[in-house]
């Protein structure tokens, strides 16, 4: 062996010992591996990467070789077949060596793959040094999944953890594990997963994003390869062109994995960030090019769940169209009449109520440029959709119909985000509340629905419901439905409205069955704090000061004095 040989040698074969011995320091191992019962081991992959001077070793390989560009110095380099055939070798021996007595310890997960990427004389060399199964382990895992998904998934009822969920996705979709994927008993588990977390909006993001990234995960990584180059960049979306002689997709076996690929385009589309939307569509449009008629029908129609008749309209008055997988409709008013809303509103029902995304948006084309008056609500085609509607007194009543179908709670139009964020039904209800007291049941209807956490439009909604309004026995039992769905930043300027005795008895009244926490947010959107409605009860007298100090006693829940 030449020196060249030896140093290069030498240099990865160190970079293999530092990897294995700063791991063998870990003193969570135990504790890592018992977090949940889907992970039997914790490392299963390496990458050792070489450049003249410069071994390394680590978890992670980003894919991308910037420094493959021509060295600014001559640099001598082995050639590749010494690399692969000498220096390789040698390598792979040492890593077997320092594996062999870890493969049944916790460090070790089922399955130890090394790779390496060596710079050469020819240019980069890719190898697969080691790739080791312990089928022992892999048996068990494959037991410890099965029995999650029947006992939590299956026959369960409670939220899953999302760490679970971050291996479940991955163990799903691993051919070592599930050699043929069968789609759509893969996708019932993460449907089951989502539908299980939907009370928690933050939990369910979490689940989404780790399906997500599994799926991503899979295709670019296992599936895609098959069919694909792909060409790497820093700068820009990674491209893949068609190997030359693939043909389409035809039979079961191999369309079950574009379905799969399918629904992880729809999940990104409809639930990853806005800059990862056109990885989404970059994977409808390569399953469109393997051969899936499915794909096709998606990019065009949706997912097929509806009826022609169903996601298009078109005559005289308006044209709409639906696609479910983008979760859009698309409105063209032809003529500016009740009787185009009232087809227009008769389509979304339809539609929401039998399944269409409930987090959906509207894309309007409309000569009308309406708004609610109501402050902080996003100018968005679907708020001037329902705004240009309310204009019709004959399509209240429709526009009701469309809120009842479309109040979702933890869901949320898709064109608002931020402040801007609101539950759909959002504009249809606060227009008809606005407007007349015979809709009052449906803001009520719609503030018990209200994921304060995650949105806050209700604030400036139940401001211009007052001024609109005003405080009347009518009113209030709407005020306290409105306030209790309201953040604390939330403040009104009524108090002296509550100066009216009979006033403030309807708010106790009102405020009697509630939780004292939700008495006191109450209260304190009204008054402040308490402190302050103390004051005003030692001031005042008769049955006034009888109802202040009522109130308190609501708020505390601890005795009739007002005192905690």
């Amino acid at each position: 062996m030449s020196t060249l040989q030896e140093q290069i040698t030498a240099e990865m074969s160190a970079a293999i010992h530092a990897w294995f011995d700063e791991r063998l320091q870990r003193t969570d191992l135990a504790q890592t591996v018992e977090r949940t019962s889907l992970q039997v081991g914790i490392f299963n992959d390496f990458m050792l990467d070489y450049k003249p001077g410069r071994a390394t070793a680590d978890d992670i390989d980003l894919g991308l070789d910037f420094d493959d560009a021509a060295p600014r110095k001559t640099v001598e380099r082995l050639d590749e077949a010494q690399m692969r055939d000498a220096v390789v070798p040698q390598l792979t021996a040492v890593v077997q060596a320092r594996l062999a007595p870890l493969v049944d310890t916790r460090m070790i997960d089922y399955r130890f793959t090394c790779r390496g990427k060596f710079q050469t004389a020819q240019g980069k060399l890719h190898m697969t040094l080691l790739d080791y199964v312990n089928e022992p382990k892999r048996q068990d895992l494959l037991a410890r999944i099965h029995a999650y998904v029947d006992q939590q998934l299956a026959h369960g009822t409670q939220p899953t953890k999302p760490l679970e969920t971050f291996f479940l996705a991955r163990h799903l979709l691993d051919p070592q594990l599930f050699p043929k994927p069968d789609a759509a008993w893969t996708i019932a588990q993460y449907e089951r997963i989502q539908a299980l977390s939907k009370a928690n909006p933050d939990a369910l993001a979490e689940h989404r994003h780790n399906i997500i990234r599994a799926i991503t995960q899979w295709a670019e990584d296992d599936f895609l390869p098959q069919f694909y180059d792909r060409s790497l960049s820093a700068y820009r979306a990674t491209e893949y062109s068609l190997k030359a002689g693939t043909p389409p997709a035809t039979g079961a076996d191999a369309l079950q994995p574009i379905d799969l690929l399918l629904y992880g385009a729809v999940m990104i589309l409809r639930h990853d960030a806005s800059y990862a939307k056109s990885k989404g569509l970059k994977f409808l449009e390569i399953a469109r090019e393997l051969g899936s008629e499915r794909a096709v029908r998606m990019l065009q129609e949706g997912s097929g769940t509806f009826g022609n008749a169903e996601v298009h309209l078109k005559n005289t008055l308006l044209e709409c169209r639906a696609n479910d997988v983008f979760a859009t409709m698309t409105i063209h008013i032809a003529s500016e009449e009740a009787e185009a809303y009232a087809q227009a509103l008769a389509f979304i029902t339809h539609l929401l109520r039998n399944g269409f995304p409930p987090s959906y948006q509207i894309k309007l084309k409309s000569k009308v440029k309406d708004y609610l008056p109501v402050k902080g609500l996003a100018k968005s085609d679907t708020h001037r959709f329902f705004a240009n509607a309310l204009a019709f007194p004959a399509l209240h009543m429709a526009l009701e119909t469309y809120a009842r179908a479309a109040i979702a709670q933890y869901e949320f139009y898709a064109d608002t985000e931020g402040e801007k964020n609101c539950m759909p039904g959002s504009y249809a209800a606060f227009g008809l509340g606005l407007l007349d007291a015979r809709h009052f049941p449906l803001v009520q209807n719609y503030m018990a629905q209200v994921d304060e956490e995650h949105q806050s439009v209700q604030d400036h909604f139940t401001a211009a419901f007052v001024a609109r309004h005003g405080i009347t026995p009518q009113s209030i039992p709407v005020l306290v439905a409105c306030l209790r769905a309201c953040t604390d930043d939330v403040k009104l300027k009524v108090q002296a409205d509550f100066e009216d005795v009979d006033h403030l008895a309807c708010l106790y009244q009102q405020l009697q069955p509630l939780e004292d926490y939700l008495v006191e947010h109450v209260l304190y959107a009204i008054w402040g704090k308490l402190d302050k409605l103390a004051a005003l009860a030692r001031k005042a007298d008769g049955r006034r000061q009888e109802l202040l100090l009522a109130l308190l006693a609501a708020a505390h829940k601890k005795d009739g004095n007002g005192h905690a």
